[in-house]
């Protein structure tokens, strides 16, 4: 099957990206010189892959949203309801997952503070991770007009998950305060809690190589 070209372009969009991150990151370690403050940002290998994993996570759901929409579409009713419900799920999921991995755990272990070590690769994935649950989100969002509870549910976060969209590049630059970080708290909080009052259960679910590239 040909790949769409927004897909590509998504693609090549995202490995430029990977490129400059890792070039900051290096950087930060030896730039430094004699200050404590880039001392310890060393990027191995591991966290390199990890990183990689993440700046994938855009192109490749957005791939499959698009492959998805070539699908011949549920038949009746109920069946275009499971789908929406089950796609909401799966796209909710994954945004909460990777807000909670990479933004909420690491700002709340005092990651993000001037001086930690590892700050620069952690406001790096962090960047990526609040992008990437944005996306999601708004995946998410139009999955739930499939399904009329679910619908209505969402209504009321539309603006939420809208006010989400400039905070990756804060998170990025280190400038996410208490108030950013709860934002994305609440929202998701905020998704889970309408998903589950239309039977449509969101749990966390951290983006994975195998799922990303298979």
């Amino acid at each position: 099957m040909r790949v769409p070209t927004t897909v590509r372009f998504r693609r090549a969009v995202t490995a430029v990206v990977l490129s400059t991150a890792l070039l900051a990151g290096a950087t930060a370690c030896g730039g430094g010189g004699g200050s404590d403050q880039g001392r310890g940002e060393e990027i191995s290998s591991a966290a390199a892959t990890e990183l990689a994993v993440l700046v994938a996570a855009e192109p490749e759901a957005a791939e499959q949203d698009e492959l998805a929409a070539a699908t011949p579409s549920p038949s009746t009713s109920a069946e275009r309801q499971k789908f929406a419900k089950t796609r909401f799920v799966a796209n909710a999921g994954l945004a909460a997952g990777a807000t909670y991995q990479w933004i909420i755990k690491p700002y709340q272990a005092g990651k993000f503070k001037k001086g930690a070590k590892g700050r620069t690769f952690a406001l790096i994935k962090a960047g990526l991770a609040g992008a990437f649950a944005y996306n999601r989100l708004k995946a998410a969002s139009e999955n739930a007009k499939g399904d009329p509870l679910l619908s209505k549910a969402m209504i009321p976060l539309t603006a939420g998950i809208e006010s989400l969209k400039g905070l990756a590049g804060k998170l990025r630059k280190g400038q996410a305060g208490d108030a950013d970080i709860s934002s994305f708290q609440d929202v998701i909080s905020g998704v889970k809690s309408a998903g589950q009052s239309a039977g449509a259960t969101v749990t966390d679910k951290v983006p994975s190589l195998s799922q990303l590239g298979g």
